[in-house]
């Protein structure tokens, strides 16, 4: 039997990246898999075929994670055609860096409300399914940076590791529902994101890592998949890093 084999899944900002490879691996371990982000585009149209070969149902959603009522109505919907929630994957999120010097109050507010409430804005929209079921999975995407921190990224920075104390804070209040919330915190991910920046740059970052290579979104899915499945049924309120060896 696969390891998600009746489940289904929602995971947010996932026609790309970290997200599309944290579907497939779903939809490969038998979830269906209702994903979203801002617009219907090509991307959500593969990823829904990519998901249908893999025998399982996938269906993408034009939602906005940061707004609280298009959160509910995206879910709203995912009911209607899914029936239940199990598994919730907060990765929507942006960056906007800059030294705290240039950095506009425009762009701190854009990042925390898309990084950071719009897990909120999820998690109010599920709970009550998972609460009525007594089992649930939440994974909420922080970031070695969340732990860390790194000049010219502090509202990334803040946003992932008020990522962190949501998670735990979760975890607490809904643990004795069966509910397992857990957070994962990559590292340097290869993605659309870190392929614009230069090659001196990935290599410099490169030296930083243990490993001394990038991760790749797989590697990421993986532990995804892990607290997703009964696997880590005692796993709860934990931090996870991705990061070959960057976070200790």
């Amino acid at each position: 039997m696969k390891l998600l084999e009746g489940k289904t899944a929602v995971v947010t900002g996932a026609s790309r990246g970290i997200g599309r490879q944290i579907a497939l691996k779903f939809a490969s371990e038998g979830a269906d898999v209702a994903f979203s982000d801002l617009k219907y585009d090509e991307n959500a149209e593969s990823l829904e075929k990519e998901i249908a070969a893999l025998g399982c149902k996938g269906k993408g959603y034009a939602s906005d994670a940061s707004s609280f009522d298009g959160s509910q109505q995206f879910i709203d919907e995912v009911m209607k055609d899914f029936g239940k929630v199990d598994i919730l994957v907060n990765n929507a999120g942006i960056t906007r860096d800059n030294l705290m010097l240039r950095m506009s109050e425009l762009d701190w507010d854009l990042v925390l409300t898309i990084n950071l409430k719009s897990a909120f804005n999820l998690v109010k929209a599920v709970q009550r399914g998972m609460l009525k079921q007594r089992s649930g999975v939440i994974i909420n995407m922080s970031s070695v940076v969340g732990v860390n921190g790194n000049a010219g990224q502090a509202n990334y920075s803040a946003s992932k590791a008020g990522m962190i104390g949501f998670t735990k804070s979760i975890a607490q209040e809904l643990g004795s529902r069966n509910i397992r919330c857990n957070a994962i915190a990559p590292g340097f991910i290869e993605t659309e994101m870190t392929a614009k920046l230069s090659e001196e740059v990935r290599k410099e970052w490169a030296q930083t890592i243990p490993l001394r290579r990038g991760g790749t979104p797989a590697d990421v899915a993986n532990v995804a998949t892990f607290l997703a499945s009964d696997l880590s049924s005692y796993v709860s309120g934990q931090v996870i890093s991705v990061c070959g060896g960057m976070s200790t």
